[in-house]
């Protein structure tokens, strides 16, 4: 009996952050070639193409014409792609305040006070815009 073996599938937005990791290895603008080479395995080169297009289109990477071909530079983190998945998910759920609710009882502790912390930071420079903002109107309105 022969055995096949099965590649266990990639979880949804896992080949994107592998890519994107490959590219913020790289010390300057690579092929599709490249990355194809550095992730191993039997991935197609259409289908780094396709991951890096999609990747494009989510302006996570930037590409430049060189010869027939393109190279690629990444313009955000796998964290920023992460962020994405994860807005593009709330965007899509009727009841926001729903998901954000159950999202954050369901964290950690530790991941609580991370997320505290963070809207408390976000809070901070939106009041410092805010007085710096007011500054600008008021000395909009002097010299009417």
């Amino acid at each position: 009996m022969v055995t096949q073996h099965r590649r266990a599938r990639r979880g949804q937005g896992e080949l994107e952050g592998q890519v994107l990791g490959a590219l913020r290895e790289a010390d300057a603008p690579v092929t599709a070639a490249w990355v194809q080479e550095r992730l191993g395995g039997d991935l197609a080169y259409t289908t780094v193409v396709t991951i890096l297009t999609r990747l494009l289109a989510k302006d996570v990477v930037s590409r430049e014409r060189r010869g027939r071909s393109f190279v690629w530079t990444p313009t955000a983190d796998v964290a920023r792609l992460a962020a994405l998945r994860m807005r593009r998910l709330l965007d899509g759920e009727r009841d926001r305040e729903a998901v954000l609710a159950s999202f954050v009882t369901a964290l950690p502790p530790g991941d609580e006070q991370v997320l505290r912390a963070l809207l408390e930071a976000a809070d901070d420079a939106d009041d410092r815009r805010g007085t710096a903002d007011e500054g600008v109107d008021d000395r909009a309105g002097e010299g009417r």
